[in-house]
Parts: C-alpha cells; sequence; structure tokens
C-alpha cells in the first residue's frame, strides 16, 4: 500500500514538473511560435504554426516544439542612387526606415512560416531588398515637383507600397525618413532657387503693403483713441453710480442669507447630532453581536481543537500498534527463515555424508555398486533379524480357539499347524540374503536348520 502511495505521488510530481517546465510565457517583446501538431484549419488544412503575443501556453511533450519570434525594431538605412521619376530624370533619395515583425494575427503567422529560423540581421536584409524595389516604383510614378513639394503624399505612398508587400512576410512599416532628396541634373536646386526668388518677392510686396497699412492704421487709431475715451469717462461715471446701487442691494441680501444660513446651521447640527448618536448606538449593536459570534466561535473552536488532538492522539496510538505487529511479525518470519535454512543445511550436510560415505564403499567394492549394495546390506543384517524378532516379540494371545478333529494328513493337530504357520510367516535368514543378492556361508547354513528344526519340535509339543 505505501509504494503504490509512493508511486501515485512520484507520478503526480512528474506531471506537476513537465507542466511546469513545458508552460511557457511569451514576454511581451516576442512573439511564441508552437509548431507541430497544431490542430487544423476550417478548411481541412493542417495549421503550420500556432502565434502567441501576450500570453502563455502549454507546449506538449513529444508532440509539439517552439521558438521566439524577436520583436525588436530594426532600423534599415536605404542609400537610394539614380532612381528614375516620372520625368526621366535620375535622383537620389536617401532615406531610413523603421520596420518590425507584426503582431497582427494572420501577419505573425506570415512571419512563423518565413522569419522564424532567421537572424536580425538576415531579417533586416530581406527588408532592405524589398524597400529598394518599392521605392523605385514609387518614385517612377511621380514628377519631383510632387516629390520634393508634397512630401506628404510620398510618404504616404511610399508607406502603402512597402507595408503591403513587408506584410507578406510577416513585417510591418513603422517609420519613414526621408532626409534629402537631389538629382544629377541640378533641377532640383533650380526648382528651390525659383522659388526662393518668388518668396523674396513676395517678402518685399508684402512688406510694402505691411508699412501702407501701419501708417493708415496708426492714424485711425488715434482717432478713435480720442472717441473711446471720452465714452470710456461717461461709462464710468454710470458704472459708478450701478455699481454703488448694486452693493448696497448686495449688502442688503448678504445679511438676509447670512440670517437663513444661521438658521440652517443650527437645524443641521441638531440633525447631525441626532444621526451621530443613532449610529453610536448601532454601532454598539453591531460590536455587541461581533463580541457574541467571537465568544460563540472561540468556543467552537476550543471543542473542535480539543477533539482533533483526541483523533490524532488515538491515529498515533494506533498507527505504533500496527508498527509494533509488524515488527513483531517480521521478527518471527525471520525466526522461522532461519531455523529452516539451519534445518536445510544440515539436512543437505547429512545427505552429502552419506554420498561421501556410499562413494567410499563403492570404492572399496572395486567400484562395482552391486557389490557395493551387497556389502551395506551385510552391514544391516543383524538390525534386520532383530527386526523380525521384535516383530512377534510382545504378541499376546490370550485365547485361541481350534477346532481340531484329531489329526492330519502328515500326522499333525490343527493346533500344531496353526502355531507352525505362525512362524514359518517370518522369512528365514537364507531367503532375506537371497532376496538382498547374498548368499548365506556354509557354516552359518547348519545353524539355521537346527534353528528350524527346533521350532517345529516345539510347534509339535503346542
Amino acid at each position: 500500500m505505501t509504494g503504490l502511495i509512493v508511486a501515485i505521488v512520484l507520478v503526480i510530481f512528474l506531471i506537476i514538473l513537465v507542466f511546469l517546465t513545458r508552460y511557457k510565457k511569451c514576454p511581451s517583446d516576442k512573439i511564441l511560435v508552437i509548431f507541430g501538431n497544431i490542430g487544423s484549419n476550417k478548411d481541412g488544412t493542417y495549421r503550420s504554426a500556432k502565434c502567441i503575443h501576450g500570453g502563455a501556453a502549454l507546449v506538449v511533450p513529444f508532440f509539439q516544439e517552439y521558438s521566439y519570434l524577436d520583436l525588436t525594431p530594426l532600423s534599415i538605412s536605404v542609400d537610394l542612387r539614380n532612381a528614375l521619376s516620372r520625368q526621366n530624370i535620375r535622383i537620389d533619395v536617401p532615406s531610413r526606415f523603421t520596420v518590425g515583425i507584426s503582431t497582427e494575427s494572420g501577419i505573425m503567422q506570415n512571419a512563423a512560416e518565413r522569419l522564424r529560423r532567421l537572424k536580425l540581421s538576415e531579417i533586416q536584409e530581406l527588408a532592405k531588398d524589398i524597400i529598394f524595389g518599392q521605392l523605385r516604383l514609387v518614385i517612377a510614378t511621380m514628377n519631383i515637383e510632387e516629390i520634393n513639394t508634397d512630401r506628404d503624399k510620398f510618404l504616404e505612398a511610399i508607406s502603402r507600397n512597402v507595408e503591403g508587400e513587408l506584410k507578406k512576410i510577416g513585417l510591418r512599416l513603422i517609420n519613414v525618413n526621408v532626409t534629402d532628396i537631389t538629382d544629377e541634373s541640378g533641377y532640383i536646386t533650380a526648382l528651390g532657387k525659383e522659388a526662393a526668388s518668388k518668396a523674396i518677392n513676395d517678402a518685399k510686396v508684402s512688406v510694402a503693403e505691411a508699412d501702407r497699412t501701419g501708417s493708415i492704421g496708426e492714424a485711425q487709431a488715434k482717432m478713435d483713441e480720442r472717441i473711446k475715451v471720452s465714452e470710456a469717462e461717461s461709462t464710468a461715471i454710470q458704472g459708478e453710480n450701478a455699481a454703488k446701487a448694486e452693493i448696497a442691494d448686495a449688502r442688503a441680501k448678504l445679511r438676509e442669507r447670512e440670517a437663513e444660513a444661521a438658521k440652517l446651521a443650527v437645524s443641521a447640527e441638531k440633525i447631525q447630532a441626532a444621526m451621530a448618536l443613532e449610529e453610536s448606538y448601532e454601532a454598539e449593536k453591531k460590536a455587541e453581536l461581533a463580541r457574541a459570534s467571537k465568544e460563540k466561535a472561540t468556543r467552537e473552536a476550543d471543542i473542535i481543537v480539543a477533539s482533533e488532538i483526541e483523533k490524532r492522539r488515538m491515529e498515533i496510538e494506533a498507527d505504533a500498534d500496527a508498527e509494533q505487529l509488524r515488527r513483531r511479525a517480521n521478527g518471527e518470519a525471520d525466526a522461522i527463515f532461519a531455523k529452516m535454512e539451519a534445518s536445510a543445511r544440515g539436512e543437505k550436510e547429512k545427505l552429502m555424508r552419506q554420498a561421501e560415505g556410499i562413494k567410499s564403499l563403492v570404492l572399496a567394492a572395486g567400484g562395482n555398486a552391486n557389490d557395493a549394495a551387497k556389502l551395506m546390506v551385510t552391514d544391516k543384517l543383524e538390525q534386520l533379524v532383530a527386526l523380525q524378532v521384535e516383530a512377534i516379540k510382545n504378541l499376546k494371545i490370550d485365547k485361541v480357539t481350534v477346532w481340531d478333529n484329531g489329526g492330519n494328513a502328515d500326522g499333525k493337530t490343527n493346533t500344531a499347524n496353526f502355531l507352525s504357520g505362525m512362524l514359518k510367516s517370518l522369512p528365514p535368514l537364507t531367503e532375506i540374503y537371497e532376496m538382498a543378492g547374498l548368499t548365506l556361508p556354509e557354516v552359518v547354513k547348519p545353524k539355521e536348520i537346527e534353528v528350524k528344526q527346533i521350532k517345529e519340535k516345539n510347534s509339535e509339543k503346542k
């Protein structure tokens, strides 16, 4: 049971470890690209990658992998030379473009498919080639006057064409800065001089008109000044009188409002005092209810804690008893195992000794196994005979009833035949030797015959 719990805990730990190591968070300056077994689109085709910006996702082990796309802006210097304009005049347009990987859903997918393995320098070179081509295309569709004077239109055309092509590889145009435009024929310089001359002439005309307008205005201003001063003095006197009347009205209204405000203040103070007293009573009521709840919770906590302590004590005692029983059972099992192991070693040693003795006996018999067996039987002959005697030694016959009619063909009674048959049921020594494959020595045979005759005489007497 303990091993199963340990295995379950280990599996849960491994799952958590895999989850922690494969749960990837996407920084704000990067795009997380997950590729592998992503799923399929609505049309049934497989998705090549899954792009995440500003979030996190679980990368499934063995089935998915991940990488990041850097959102760092790339500043690209485009020094365009000899670009042919719509008027077939070649111009130089030095500019600087700032691009970066787009975070729009569809364009991110293009970046994951085309830019995932490229370094920032390689992406910069790729974007530079696209910008060069689109910048030449825009210049070829515009006049030099439009390019030189209407910079907003020129930059808008560049942005529209360049960004449309950059989106195909997953980039977006952040900024365009055209520093200076020059041409090899001096056309733009001439346009500049013409514009400067026109501006100078216009400035001179403006200055003369301004001087004339200034003189007229000065005389008109003096006349208006005198008229306005007179009107202002009259208006000032009227204003003073009206102001004094308004001041008197304002002071009367002020005293009236002060009295009303004092009345409202006294009423408000009484109302506030009553509300404060009511809130005080309500707060005391809530405090008493909170104190009662606290005392109830304290008592319940004391009872629960005491119960939990008693429960924990009983669990610890039960665990201790179970551990003691397990150790005692393990000790008894170890003792039984040691006893059986010792008995097995003793039996093994006994069999090995017997095998060594039999081996020595076979060697003594000249290597003949039959002769060795005869020697073993001869060695145990005394015990075999003793066992024969032991078989009838303690035989007790209290009463034997024999129906005897007086005699048999051989002149023996039935009683004699009974005892004689009983003695003959034991195999003689000669037969025992013959069963063992041995031959009784001649010197022993006469004695065996005598013993047999004595047995027969005893039988007849009985």
